[in-house]
């Protein structure tokens, strides 16, 4: 975890996660780390923790099991890529235009700096 970074712990816990899901190190069904072991593991509060699994359950990304913990949905992968999608369009695709209109960059120059990359 990054503390000196301005996202809040919790939603660095919540881009862990889904980098855990992406690369397939947590799998669907799989029980996932206990809000205890995770804490452990970040050496954060296990209320921060709490806070990004109430947040990945309410996007239906992980749900729990009474006594066994929390498990990763067998959706999981999509939602979190529909989830990173909206927050690319949302935030970083706007922070990225408002930087071009100060840097006067066009569209353009953008889809010419794509095609010499690729």
């Amino acid at each position: 975890m990054d503390f000196n970074s301005n996202k809040p712990i919790y939603r660095q816990i919540v881009d862990f996660s889904f980098s855990r899901i992406i690369s397939r190190d947590w799998v669907a069904g799989q029980r996932v780390s206990s809000v205890r072991e995770l804490a452990t593991a970040l050496a954060v509060n296990s209320h921060t923790v709490l806070k990004a699994y109430e947040y990945l359950q309410d996007e239906q990304i992980i749900y729990p099991r009474r006594g066994l913990g929390f498990f990763l949905a067998d959706d999981a992968a999509e939602r979190v890529n529909n989830a990173r999608r909206k927050e690319f369009f949302d935030t970083t695709l706007v922070e990225l235009f408002n930087e071009m209109k100060l840097l006067d960059i066009s569209i353009e120059d953008i889809v010419e700096q794509y095609r010499k990359n690729n």
